[in-house]
């Protein structure tokens, strides 16, 4: 009996394919949604939306700026976010949503296009400013409801030790220990930087080869 491979109802991974040798990366940002391609062309970034195409003067881009996104345990994330000088905003991450459950990671693609595009950012614009983390206000603000979060959960737990409630003594310390989880990368990762010209952080990139 022939054997049949199954089919999957998941579409295929995600590939960037170089139009004469343009850079270029795909996305998906939303579980429902279409894909979004990104393809430099000279110092032009052309934005497809499936919808509708947008091309945006990279000599316009004033900030660049990278981040560590919250969200839940999957769709975590790395986030660089283009500034221009129309006050308009374009964000392109390393997360693709393949499915309402499953997530795919840009890795290297998303390394390499990044990479290729804050160097022609760099050269167009030399005023062009580089940071990499949440502004200060917010950062401190996070920052300030991260650890109140911890401590209150943490006296919770020593209560209920002090109590004897040895079962809500284990869920106090789960529960903190969930948040440091969750918080802590999201709080360093995202303190506010000066960056130089060009500069992307490592910290604020994939692993290599992911």
């Amino acid at each position: 009996m022939a054997y049949t491979p199954s089919m999957s109802i998941l579409p295929p991974p995600l590939v960037d394919e170089e139009e004469f040798g343009l850079p270029s990366y795909r996305q998906k940002p939303r579980p429902i949604g279409f894909d979004l391609a990104y393809k430099i062309e000279g110092d032009v970034l052309v934005i497809d939306s499936t919808r509708k195409i947008d091309r945006v003067r990279l000599a316009s881009v004033e900030q660049v700026r990278f981040t560590f996104k919250p969200g839940n345990i999957a769709s975590t994330g790395y986030v660089t976010e283009l500034r221009l000088s129309d006050g308009k905003t374009i964000t392109i991450g390393d997360i693709s949503w393949r499915s309402m459950v499953e997530i795919e990671r840009g890795g290297a693609r998303y390394i390499r296009f990044i990479r290729e595009l804050c160097a022609i950012i760099a050269r167009l614009n030399p005023k062009a400013r580089f940071v990499a983390g949440k502004p200060p206000v917010i950062w401190a603000l996070f920052a300030v409801i991260a650890t109140v979060s911890v401590l209150m959960m943490s006296y919770f737990a020593f209560r209920a030790w002090q109590q004897g409630v040895v079962g809500a003594v284990w869920i106090g310390v789960g529960l903190a220990a969930i948040a440091a989880w969750q918080m802590w990368p999201m709080v360093r990762l995202n303190r506010p930087r000066e960056l130089a010209l060009g500069e992307i952080p490592d910290d604020l990139m994939p692993k290599q080869g992911t």
